[in-house]
């Protein structure tokens, strides 16, 4: 299995109620890790072009980035969690990278520089 990984960075605001106590109002800087992966290589010898990867994830980023994420439509109804926002961004970027038969292996979102989730989906090999 290949794969390639690019890094990207949005800036944003959140709330998050965690033990049933609301957080305050806040921000990170946070960094995405999007990493997808193919079986075989293309004709040029690639995954994919790193250009077409980051194009990809800037787009999904722009949606986020300067905003208050509890106020978007993905989070209506889920807290903004780091992990909810790596699972938001995978969902994303396989609606680009299943037609070209390739396969989004994780999504990492680092809150700070020592904090980071990751979402991956569980694959079977049947």
């Amino acid at each position: 299995m290949y794969e390639i990984t690019v890094k990207k960075t949005f800036s944003a605001a959140h709330t998050l109620n965690i033990g049933g106590k609301r957080e305050d109002l806040h921000g990170h800087n946070f960094r995405v890790e999007a990493t997808v992966a193919s079986e075989k290589l293309n004709a040029d010898g690639l995954v994919l072009d790193f250009r077409v990867l980051k194009k990809w994830v800037n787009k999904i980023l722009e949606d986020l980035d300067h905003t208050f994420l509890n106020d978007l439509p993905p989070f209506s109804n889920i807290s903004p969690t780091a992990e909810n926002i790596a699972k938001f961004i995978y969902d994303r970027l396989e609606k680009n990278t299943v037609p070209v038969d390739l396969k989004v292996s994780r999504i990492a979102v680092w809150e700070s520089e020592n904090s980071k989730a990751v979402y991956t989906k569980n694959c079977s090999n049947s």
